[in-house]
């Protein structure tokens, strides 16, 4: 394995961050599943030994920043004017400052050959902090994929609820990631 000792500082230039969301309700179909890039976020990995596996890493997500790249379902495509609609409403939710930060405890390698695993921590949002566990893959060197799902009620936020209650935002969101440590020596993983 190459040595992967040093610090990585990822952005926006480095891959991106996700949010999906789902909906629920009576006028469910009327709604629209989102895709919601964050364009806003730092992460730092750091690697003291050269095994990818003994990484602290942590990540800052600026929330003011969400941008809506697609809505799926729904009663009519999703428009411009709904995009913004749709943004200035999770500010009105999140607040301000609206920002959400990963600090990892542990990394744990997949078994076996895979390549990948978890790597869990917490996640503050909204003033309040909970355990997270990414799942995590790396389906080339150097590039890493990972996810987890996150309640909204567990960090204080209320899920939108629109038409008298009848259309509503689930409590379950996905948050998707996908980076390139670019400086790894030989692409290492």
């Amino acid at each position: 394995m190459a040595d992967n000792t040093g610090t990585y500082e990822l952005g926006p230039g480095d891959g991106r961050v996700l949010v999906k969301t789902g909906r629920e309700g009576l006028a469910a179909r009327a709604g629209h599943d989102l895709t919601i890039e964050i364009a806003r976020w730092s992460a730092r990995v750091e690697v003291s030994n050269g095994d990818l596996t003994t990484a602290a890493v942590t990540a800052e997500l600026d929330l003011g920043s969400l941008g809506v790249r697609d809505g799926t379902g729904g009663a009519k495509p999703l428009t411009d004017k709904d995009r913004r609609d749709i943004q200035a409403q999770a500010g009105k939710i999140l607040g301000d400052p609206a920002w959400a930060a990963f600090t990892s405890a542990q990394v744990i390698p997949a078994a076996g050959a895979a390549v990948g695993g978890a790597v869990e921590g917490s996640l503050t949002m909204h003033g309040r902090t909970q355990p997270l566990r990414l799942q995590v893959s790396s389906p080339t060197p150097g590039r890493f994929r990972g996810g987890a799902t996150v309640r909204q009620t567990d960090f204080g936020i209320t899920p939108y609820s629109g038409f008298f209650g009848t259309l509503k935002l689930k409590d379950e969101i996905t948050i998707e990631f996908e980076v390139t440590l670019r400086d790894l020596p030989n692409g290492g993983a």
